[in-house]
């Protein structure tokens, strides 16, 4: 098992988080290995990290971090005060103005429909601002009209 302190991305992460998922087993090993598919399949560009002594998934910054507790298995969500969940998937870590979490219970499944849209959100708080197009604030000359 990985160290506290290790980091890693890409490859080396992922073969990380599969350990991760194997050391876990049962319930949590399924439940984590089950959020981690969703991620990926919500943004197929995301990377795999291993920081703090756990899996986490970024795309243009921290996205998301999976852990695994006794009890629960926990995903938190860096920027998720600022993600919209209509159906209120965020049920832990309310009462901060940055994070948010969503802990998962033993024989609690999420759903895919609801959660994939809410890591696509997330990802959207990560994305740089867009770029203006080119010329599209200059003003157009006004067309030269022939008198006749």
């Amino acid at each position: 098992m990985a160290s506290k302190n290790e980091q890693a991305t890409g490859l080396d992460a992922s073969r990380l988080i599969d350990q991760r998922i194997r050391d876990l087993d049962g319930w949590r090993g399924e439940t984590l290995a089950r959020m981690r598919s969703l991620i990926l399949e919500a943004d197929p560009e995301m990377t795999e990290e291993w920081k703090w002594g756990g899996p986490g998934w970024s795309d243009h910054g921290i996205v998301c971090t999976g852990e695994a507790y006794t009890k629960v298995v926990k995903l938190t969500f860096a920027r998720g005060a600022r993600v919209p969940d209509p159906l209120q998937l965020f049920n832990s870590s309310l009462e901060g103005n940055t994070r948010r979490a969503i802990d998962i219970h033993e024989g609690e499944k999420v759903a895919a429909g609801a959660f994939k849209p809410l890591v696509k959100a997330a990802v959207a708080q990560n994305a740089p601002p867009a770029k203006a197009r080119p010329g599209a604030s200059e003003k157009r000359p006004a067309k030269l009209l022939s008198g006749g």
